[in-house]
């Protein structure tokens, strides 16, 4: 019997993933992750994680497994919490949930139950794993979840080639529908419970306020810029190589040329990110306001009106050297080389045509139709077909 170790998350996933590995005849154990009690920085009067490890427990024990919390919280603070404040401070938006599963569930996470004797370690994600040879070695794939409206993959797409072969995903070909009717059959806790909404973890968290308890405000004003304006208007100049057209289509805008007015004052540049609408308190727009760009070293946020304002289209967005990574480490580009590929910015985003093309400093992602609010710090995700390839953070 192999050991498999699932991180019960006191959600009704993992729940029906930790029955689904007993069905199969693996002896399984059930771990909770305590990922947040830093009290300075409140988050909500609500404690959800004390509710979600109960939860677990009475999972563990309705299924007949072994049940222990770990203690993550001094990693999850220093490689998500103060990763994540760095970045806003740099005007970066940072994904807390892809760094989560790769810094802790298949890193932190699976080093503890690797030395539980785990042969593999579960989660509760809607994706699949293939496996696949090449010249008789075993390459690992990570499939999309058959679930279209649940598929998770983007979330796992900075796994490593050894992180996979370890990680199982028992319910990557059901259903939502499907994974809450096996609960209710059982009769689990979890079974009607809500999906948790907010941070990988941490729960309910708004996080201007979050933050705010960190990042110092500070009052800037927030610009609008017309749609007509000349920037958006002028003839591209001729370039001598593809790269050079690449950097100009990849280029951050610099507003403080460009004639706007302002409209309003704002708290701090760092709590804003691009494509963004709430949250900032100016009316009397025939349209709703969007972010277009913020500039944290100025302090400024600027805006346009209308989700088709032509700030807020890119066709190409920059990954360097260090921030692309290739789950398929055999199909990694050299220089100079191309790949026509499908590619997502965001969770839930239809997967968009986009081509590859790796350069000397990095790699340009040149997507066929442009895309909205395409914002440093996030992940960018490739695939063909249903398996993903690759990812990287944009520059």
């Amino acid at each position: 019997m192999k050991r498999v170790v699932v991180g019960l998350s006191g959600g009704v996933d993992s729940s029906v993933a930790a029955y689904l590995l007993k069905e199969q005849g693996y002896e399984v154990i059930g771990l909770f992750m305590k990922n947040w009690h830093d009290d300075s920085v409140t988050i909500s009067n609500e404690c959800p994680w004390l509710e979600d490890s109960n939860d677990a427990l009475l999972v563990a024990e309705k299924l007949g497994i072994p049940f222990q919390t770990v203690d993550l919280s001094e990693q999850y603070k220093e490689k998500i919490v103060d990763y994540m404040f760095s970045e806003y401070e740099k005007g970066r938006t940072p994904n807390p949930d892809v760094l989560c599963n790769r810094e802790i569930k298949f890193d932190v996470f699976m080093k503890i139950a690797l030395s539980l004797g785990a042969d593999y370690v579960a989660t509760g994600h809607y994706c699949r794993k293939g496996i696949t040879e090449k010249d008789g070695e075993k390459i690992y794939q990570l499939l999309a979840g058959v679930d279209g409206n649940k598929d998770q993959s983007y979330f796992l797409c900075q796994l490593s080639q050894d992180q996979l072969s370890k990680a199982l995903f028992p319910i990557g070909e059901l259903t939502k529908p499907e994974v809450r009717e096996i609960a209710a059959k059982l009769n689990l806790i979890t079974a009607e419970k809500k999906d948790s909404q907010g941070l990988c973890f941490i729960g309910k968290v708004r996080l201007p306020e979050f933050l705010q308890q960190k990042l110092q405000p500070k009052e800037g004003v927030i610009i609008e810029i017309p749609a007509e304006a000349e920037i958006y208007h002028q003839e591209k100049p001729q370039f001598n190589s593809d790269e050079e057209a690449f950097v100009f289509e990849s280029r951050r805008i610099d507003y403080l040329k460009v004639p706007g007015k302002v409209v309003g004052k704002h708290q701090g540049a760092h709590y804003f990110t691009k494509g963004q609408r709430k949250g900032l308190n100016v009316g009397g727009t025939k349209e709703p306001l969007f972010i277009i760009e913020t500039d944290v070293e100025r302090n400024i946020v600027y805006t346009g009106q209308g989700n088709q304002h032509p700030g807020l289209f890119k066709k190409a967005l920059f990954i360097s050297n260090d921030e692309i990574h290739w789950i398929r480490e055999d199909l990694a580009l050299k220089i100079g080389e191309k790949m026509e590929v499908m590619a997502r910015i965001r969770y839930r985003q239809p997967l968009q045509k986009a081509t590859l093309y790796q350069f000397k400093e990095g790699m340009y992602v040149i997507f066929e139709n442009s895309q909205s609010a395409i914002t440093e710090g996030q992940f960018v995700a490739w695939h063909l077909n249903d398996e993903i390839l690759g990812s990287g953070v944009i520059a």
